[in-house]
């Protein structure tokens, strides 16, 4: 017994001096209304690799933490992150007791920025978007005034598109191969189910991808990680929807090692904020994980978002002038509806399947395996041997009168003659009376055909496609200093794009031919198939596949020292095109049907960055990047629908980026300051549009012309600086200040080449003419505004309740130009054999023409605010926010059109003051709302 007692008071002995000798930190997470502890919440020391995970009691542990003054930074999805600052020292347990996490209410703003970048849904049959804008920002200053303050003007961070950043689902890239661009509407409305991200900025390091220099943003569904509960959520709003409802239950890991989280919502509006914009959408999410034992689990996910709204048009300012801001050309009155022509339909659900393999306690290894498919459809009129039925058409508009010149003397203004002025004032006012697109005369002139062919037809251009994706991600610590991570990922896909007929419109069928071609056979859609009629249902115009196979893999460092952090990353691109034609076009019967030659694209990339720890609080970053990207599908392509030709000049983009920042990280304090700059050689742009006076009139028309235009050799850069700052002045009362400055221009000359059809012969199935270089070099780019500045202040009050407001600063918006009118043919005359210059030109009106329109700065007031009230184990609660408090009308993009396409007409037409073809533009909201009432349990 005495052996007994002192060999156990040994033990004891030794346990107390190894406790003791232990240097770490510990501590409970809790959740500051239920009180709660918070289990899988994420606890790291600032500036180290030491990162764990809390247990089922909220505790954390460090073990071997290193000594000295450190930040604890607690983390969790749906939370306020808390920074805390200690003190560890040598041979202790510093135990910072019970660590309280508030709710983040960006998780509610998130909701409201949805309903406006959802409105910036491309056009094209891509159904990408080519807006900016995050879903869901970041915690930094910065980004979280560029998502919620500035993207309701389509701010772009660092100027740049949506393609040069990467979006991932479980570590699968959603950029679509045929642009690039992510389709945020795959996964619209499911809020609640995304909410599990991760970002980075820039060309910073991610431990799933390469990426591009945009930066990352990385949505996590794997079933165990969501905080086990329910939400539902009621919301309204004026803005792309009315309505919205979303129900979420996340049931987390059971004893039997099985997690499910299903969501469901749907959203609606008989009218947006835009006149004819109708919207339907539902959604559906669930994700299941089976977790075999401590090394393997199992997760499948699917999504299904299905979206159908009525788009919007872009106006001149003689239309808005005559029938407002809100006034859309797409729409129009039937039996007592609004119908609009051009509603847009995304469908294309995603399975998606996760192994996750803890292969030790340093490495893991996921793989999936996605599988993607469904239709994108974008609807609109088609018309043969009649009136254009658009409302906004030229000849329909004042402009067409009072902006005439006598075709036979070019000094002579015809437009303030008294007839052409009455005859504009009559144009007014019959514009007024049938703004809208007659349905009803749509159907009587179908109707009153005498053998049921139908001239007007609605019909859609879609886009099927099916794409498998499969990939590994490898993240290993290899010392306790280093980390790897590496991964690869293949890629197939097989893209159905035709036309299809959704409604004749009272006739009985259409003629599916090109009347505006030259000859019998060159009016045919299907030489295979001449002179087919086609009813609701069937395909029309043009039918062709694009496939593609895509391989890249990459290998990343992390090193991690006491004063200095720095990673080095490689990747390497292999792509592969081919288009299949499946009707033998009449202008291209020779390259138009049948398999294309396959195109092959070899890329790499290589970046790395560097952090200098000044101190514990104060940080050095820099980034640098350099890659290489193959051009889109879009691009290799541009007339896809009737030939297999490539574009001219075709080459791999050359991409170059670099930034460098000054971060504080303080409890109460946290600021950056980063100057960047990117670089983008050997671009390709491709665009469609009628042109007048564009080639020799050697055919009585003008030189007039429906092309198909290349822009090649484009280089663009951007330079600028971004700032963030917060600074916690009280326990309530925080302030923010943001602010962005770019310089986004062309940086040189791109080549010109413009696709005339009506020269294509079988001798000539590539009937490009070069227009050389676009001076373009200094010019801006458009798309968004280039500065921006916020302030904001934010009360949150102990009993659950906030307020917030900032003040928002917009400026440097520029108009699209027209690469077409800054090439040498502006100033050829159409009409001179010789090519010889039009000899009314002078420098001074050249330069006032070609001036690129600079839209006005204006500001923005918006306010926020919520509430949240703990009643037994349910939370109730509200979030509700009004941007643009002041209702101020401002311009968020534009183009200049390119239909007058040389001095004459451009000078004609500007010099008479009602230009026939002004800039179009498009406007963002005025004053919106949006109030979201939740309650979990």
């Amino acid at each position: 017994m005495k052996k007994l007692v002192i060999s156990t008071l040994f033990v004891m002995q030794v346990l107390f001096v190894f406790a003791q000798t232990t240097t770490g930190i510990t501590g409970k997470v809790v959740d500051s209304k239920s009180q709660k502890p918070l289990q899988s919440v994420v606890a790291a020391i600032q500036n180290t690799s030491l990162t764990v995970l809390t247990d089922a009691n909220g505790v954390f542990t460090f073990k071997d933490a290193p000594k000295g003054s450190q930040l604890v930074q607690i983390k969790s999805t749906g939370f306020k992150d808390q920074l805390l600052s200690v003190d560890v020292e040598d041979g202790k347990m510093l135990d910072l007791g019970v660590v309280v996490l508030e709710e983040d209410i960006t998780s509610e703003q998130q909701l409201s920025l949805i309903t406006i970048t959802e409105n910036d849904l491309g056009d094209d049959n891509s159904g990408s978007e080519s807006t900016s804008g995050l879903l869901q920002a970041s915690r930094d200053a910065f980004q979280q005034a560029a998502a919620f303050n500035w993207g309701q003007a389509r701010f772009r961070v660092r100027g740049l598109d949506n393609e040069y950043g990467t979006t991932m689902i479980n570590g699968v890239t959603m950029n679509k191969i045929y642009d690039g661009r992510p389709q945020w509407s795959n996964w619209g409305g499911l809020n609640d189910a995304t909410r599990n991200q991760e970002f980075t900025t820039g060309s910073g390091p991610s431990d799933y991808t390469f990426g591009g220099i945009l930066g990352t943003q990385e949505i996590n569904t794997r079933a165990s990680i969501y905080r086990k509960g329910s939400r539902i959520s009621f919301s309204g709003t004026n803005t792309n929807y009315s309505w919205r409802t979303m129900a979420t239950h996340a049931s987390g890991m059971s004893t039997s090692g099985w997690a499910f989280v299903v969501s469901a919502s749907g959203r609606w509006a008989k009218e947006g904020y835009f006149e004819g914009t109708d919207y339907d959408a539902k959604a559906l999410f669930a994700s299941v994980e089976k977790k075999f034992n401590d090394h393997h689990s199992l997760n499948f996910t699917s999504i299904y978002s299905e979206n159908s709204r009525g788009k919007s048009s872009p106006n001149t300012a003689e239309i808005t002038r005559l029938a407002g801001v809100k006034y859309n050309s797409y729409w129009g009155w039937q039996d007592g509806k609004k119908r609009n022509s051009r509603d847009k339909e995304v469908n294309e659900p995603i399975l998606m399947l996760t192994h996750y393999w803890k292969m030790s306690d340093k490495t893991n290894l996921n793989t999936s395996v996605a599988h993607q498919f469904g239709k994108i459809g974008n609807s609109r009129l088609a018309y043969q041997g009649v009136n254009n039925p658009d409302p906004t058409y030229y000849r329909n508009l004042p402009s067409y009168y009072t902006s005439a010149y006598n075709p036979d003397d070019y000094t002579d203004f015809l437009g303030d003659d008294p007839a052409n002025v009455a005859a504009g004032i009559s144009a007014a006012s019959n514009f007024l009376a049938h703004k809208q697109i007659d349905w009803d005369n749509l159907y009587n002139t179908n109707r009153g055909s005498s053998d049921g062919h139908s001239a007007y037809i609605l019909y859609e251009d879609r886009t099927d496609d099916k794409v498998w994706t499969a990939n590994s991600v490898l993240n290993s610590q290899l010392a306790d200093n280093i980390n790897m991570n590496a991964g690869v990922t293949f890629r197939n896909l097989k893209s159905h794009n035709f036309a299809s007929v959704l409604d004749l419109l009272g006739g009985q069928y259409f003629d599916d031919k090109n009347y505006f071609t030259n000859t019998a056979d060159q009016q045919q859609s299907d030489l295979n198939n001449p002179n087919r009629t086609v009813v609701v249902g069937d395909k029309l115009a043009y039918n062709y596949n694009l496939s593609a196979n895509t391989i890249d893999a990459f290998t990343q460092f992390k090193f991690t020292y006491k004063k200095v952090d720095f990673y080095l990353a490689e990747s390497f691109t292999r792509t592969q095109y081919q288009r299949e034609g499946l009707y033998k076009n009449g202008v291209y019967p020779t390259n138009s049907f049948g398999k294309s030659n396959t195109y092959l694209y070899e890329n790499f990339g290589f970046k790395g960055g560097l952090t200098y720890k000044i101190s514990g609080k104060q940080f050095l970053n820099f980034n640098a990047a350099y890659m290489t990207k193959a051009p889109s599908l879009r691009n290799v392509f541009p007339n896809a629908r009737i030939n297999d030709n490539i574009s001219v000049g075709l080459q791999s983009e050359n991409v170059t980026s670099g930034d460098a920042s000054y971060i504080i990280k303080a409890p109460k304090f946290k600021s950056r300051l980063t100057a960047y700059y990117s670089n983008i050689k050997k671009g390709t742009e491709t665009s469609f549009f009628y042109g007048e006076g564009v080639f020799l009139d050697d055919g009585g028309d003008g030189g007039d012309a429906f092309v198909a235009e290349t822009l090649s050799n484009v280089e663009k850069q951007n330079i600028g600086l971004e700032l963030g700052m917060e600074y916690q002045i009280t326990s309530t009362i925080k302030l923010s200040l943001s602010g962005a400055y770019g310089e986004n221009t062309y940086n040189n000359n791109p080549d010109v080449s413009l696709n005339n059809d009506n020269l294509a012969t079988p001798t000539n199935t590539n009937p490009v003419a070069d227009f050389g270089q676009a001076h373009l070099k200094g010019y801006r780019l458009g798309g968004g505004p280039q500065t921006a500045a916020s302030f904001g202040i934010e009360y949150r009050d102990p009993k659950f309740w906030w307020i917030g407001a900032n003040a928002n600063y917009i400026a440097d918006n520029y108009l699209n130009i027209s690469s077409l009118l800054r090439t040498d043919n502006f100033y050829r005359n159409p009409l001179d054999l010789e090519g010889l210059s039009f000899p009314e030109i002078t420098p001074e009106r050249a330069k006032e023409l070609l001036t690129q329109e600079k839209f006005d700065d204006f500001y923005l007031l918006n306010v926020t605010g919520g509430k949240s009230w703990k009643v037994g184990k349910q939370t109730f609660g509200f979030f509700a926010s009004i941007n643009n408090v002041l209702d101020v009308t401002y311009k968020t993009g534009g183009f200049e059109q390119s239909r007058k396409a040389n001095f004459r007409e451009v000078n004609q037409d500007v010099s008479s003051g009602t230009p026939a073809f002004a800039p179009k533009y498009f406007y963002g909201y005025g004053r919106t709302y949006f109030l979201n009432l939740y309650i979990n349990f």
